[in-house]
């Protein structure tokens, strides 16, 4: 039986700790984003990260490091094919660059853990989930220079009919969840309207994320009592 040839508790002892390495590093990787509601959360980045492991473990045992650095090629070219599943494109508006350039660098975890360095892999992903959460803040207050000096024009208008008495609070909620979900607000306003309601008109950057999101928004806003209307158009200045 040639596995009895093959097998040696040593290599098997460095492959188990190279593997449940990638594995918890990817999951780690994968939790960030599947707190976000991404679409590749925990078990993706974990299978990426994995399988990036096993492939290049497995040259390096069978061919030595050499060779291994041939399949970690092949790796980086064949992740690209899977990243690009993560990319979806709404009019104008593309998402999903940042899911597929975290696939990607979740391989270079699993990469890097199966060559054996395992600090190199665990800094590799602290620095992943650090882009992941603590740009986040700078990204939004670039975003936010433009709306000053009006350089960029809004793409859509979401308008939410409440009671006057409920205008403050649920003007909160709607930046509180716009925010959640990555959209930039270009411009907020209210409009009175009969019978003692309000509306809230939101205008959304060019550059935010398409309408299918806001879509599901509108229709958890409708589930609220204190939400009369709310509908979405595109906004006429585009």
């Amino acid at each position: 039986m040639r596995f009895i040839d093959t097998f040696d508790i040593h290599s098997f002892t460095d492959s188990s700790i190279s593997l449940l390495s990638a594995f918890v590093f990817g999951t780690l990787i994968g939790a960030e984003r599947q707190y976000r509601q991404r679409t590749a959360g925990v078990r993706t980045n974990a299978l990426v990260a994995l399988g990036g492991a096993a492939f290049v473990d497995l040259a390096q045992r069978l061919a030595g490091d050499v060779e291994s650095l041939r399949v970690i090629a092949y790796v980086v070219s064949g992740i690209g094919f899977l990243g690009a599943g993560a990319i979806i494109k709404e009019g104008a508006t593309v998402r999903g660059m940042n899911t597929a350039a975290t696939l990607w660098c979740s391989a270079a975890v699993g990469a890097c853990v199966g060559s054996d360095m395992l600090a190199e892999g665990f800094l590799l992903t602290f620095f992943i989930i650090a882009g992941n959460t603590l740009l986040r803040p700078i990204v939004r207050a670039i975003d936010r220079i433009p709306l000053q000096t009006k350089s960029m024009e809004a793409g859509y208008v979401l308008r939410v009919v409440t009671c006057r008495q409920s205008v403050q609070e649920m003007t909160a909620l709607l930046k509180e969840q716009l925010e959640e979900a990555d959209y930039t607000i270009g411009k907020l306003s209210l409009s009175e309207e009969e019978e003692e309601q309000a509306a809230i008109n939101v205008s959304l950057m060019v550059s935010s994320n398409g309408p299918v999101i806001l879509e599901t928004l509108i229709s958890t806003l409708m589930s609220d009592s204190r939400v009369v209307a709310a509908s979405l158009s595109l906004n006429a200045d585009t």
